[in-house]
Parts: C-alpha cells; sequence; structure tokens
C-alpha cells in the first residue's frame, strides 16, 4: 500500500466577491399636485408623502433604503438654509472616513447645488441639497435599514447615488 501525499502545501482560497446586481435605471416624473417642485424618480422608489405638505421619503425596499426630501421656501434667509443642510451633513463627521461635496450646477433651469458623499460607517452616505438661491430649497439624505457597513452598502450607495445625480439633474421649479 503506497501512502498519497501532496505535492504542494495547502494554500487557502481566494476572498469571495459578493456580486449583487441591481435593474437598469428607469425614471419616469414626480410631479405632486401642488408642490413647487418636480423631478424624475425611480420606478423602484416608492413616494410617500410625510410630514409636511413637500416633504417626501422615497422608498427603495429592495435596498432597504429612504431618501428623505425635504422642501423649503426661501425668505431672504438661503445662506441661513444652505448652512443648516451643510451642518447636517457635517454631523455624519464623527462616524465619517471623509465627506466629499461636488457641486452641481444649471443655470437653465435654476438649479444649484451640492451632491455630498459621506464615507465610513455613518449613518448617512448620501445628501444633497439644490435651489434656486431666491425662493426654493429641496434638501435630500440617504438611509438605509441596517448597520452602516461601508463595504457590504457600497454597491447600493453607488447605485443610489446615481438616481440621486438623476434627481438634481432632471428637478424643475413649478414657477
Amino acid at each position: 500500500m503506497g501512502l498519497l501525499a501532496a505535492c504542494h502545501p495547502p494554500l487557502p482560497k481566494p476572498m469571495g466577491q459578493l456580486r449583487l446586481e441591481y435593474p437598469k435605471a428607469v425614471y419616469t416624473r414626480f410631479s405632486p399636485r401642488g408642490c413647487p417642485f418636480s423631478f424624475e424618480k425611480s420606478i423602484y422608489a416608492k413616494a410617500e408623502q410625510a410630514s409636511n405638505a413637500y416633504w417626501y421619503n422615497l422608498k427603495y425596499p429592495n435596498m432597504k433604503a429612504t431618501l428623505y426630501l425635504t422642501y423649503k421656501n426661501i425668505r431672504g434667509n438661503y445662506k441661513a438654509l444652505i448652512r443648516e443642510v451643510e451642518k447636517f451633513t457635517y454631523k455624519h463627521a464623527i462616524k465619517a472616513s471623509y465627506i466629499s461635496g461636488q457641486p452641481y450646477v444649471n443655470p437653465s433651469d435654476s438649479v444649484y447645488g451640492m451632491l455630498f458623499r459621506v464615507g465610513g460607517p455613518a449613518a448617512s452616505n448620501v445628501q444633497f441639497y439644490a435651489s434656486d438661491r431666491t425662493r426654493h430649497l429641496l434638501s435630500g439624505s440617504l438611509y438605509f435599514y441596517t448597520t452602516p457597513n461601508p463595504d457590504s452598502l457600497q454597491p447600493a450607495i453607488e447605485y443610489l447615488k446615481k438616481d440621486i445625480g438623476h434627481l438634481m439633474e432632471t428637478l424643475k421649479w413649478a414657477d
């Protein structure tokens, strides 16, 4: 009887990567009656009116995420409102590994804003604001209903960041 021996020492298997596939983005116009704004939203997001007449939650049930949208009228207090939005974003700096802002400018539709990416284990990984600088301000914060593990959430964050960018690009003011 012979003895079987391996020629090579055992090697650990390489780490596997979770492959998440999301559907191709498809958008539809979201224009609530009497609302001072409209935009294109993903067909995979369910819009629900929140506590205020012009506040909405875009729920992504398959991703266990919600984009909370807040609308405010500007009454000569544009700078104060922007400081409030930025202060809210930077509250996540305690847990964030970085916060980066990407300006958005669309003079033809009077939309000016900022898209924030909050890296690391922060509660909200994407936030934004958009305004015409004189009458309207729309802001939003993305939250997942899970522990904020940036490695596992990264594909979903990137997918929804594109949806939020599309929202900003298609935003129109009612007046």
